[in-house]
């Protein structure tokens, strides 16, 4: 469990996860609103030297270019749709050649790649619990 008490360590988290990423990874990332989570992609964004990611609730994906790109989602505006497994597939997004971080990541998303970092945020109160579960052989010695 790591914890977060600012917005600031939040995005040097992100900064921190981006040096281990590579084209292919999945991020899921959970928590309530306004727990962080994009502020956590943007921190991931910016390690990978890209400086304009926002929340992409209305647009629900952005494909931010770089040399590694990132694919940001935000899969809340599908989680009480009848199939968001369908809709996540309509997206048509290049997971093989980008890090994608997906907010609200459920398992219509983790079913996306065995191989991922599952991160949850608890903000039951004004500190963040961030937890971060590696799961499948690509993340086997994960450590920050």
């Amino acid at each position: 469990m790591i914890t977060v008490n600012t917005a600031t360590q939040m995005f040097d988290l992100g900064l921190l996860l981006s040096k281990q990423l590579r084209a292919g990874d999945l991020i899921l990332v959970n928590g309530p609103l306004g727990a962080g989570k994009t502020v956590l992609a943007q921190g991931i964004g910016n390690g990978l030297g890209i400086d304009d990611v926002t929340s992409p609730t209305f647009v629900i994906s952005r494909v931010h270019k770089a040399v590694l790109p990132m694919i940001h989602v935000d899969a809340y505006r599908l989680i009480d749709t009848e199939n968001p497994s369908l809709y996540l597939d309509d997206l048509d997004l290049d997971l093989e050649n980008s890090v994608t971080v997906i907010e609200w990541g459920g398992s219509e998303s983790a079913r996306l790649n065995d191989d991922r970092l599952e991160i949850t945020i608890d903000r039951s109160n004004d500190i963040r619990q961030v937890e971060i579960n590696a799961i499948g052989q690509r993340w086997n010695g994960f450590a920050l």
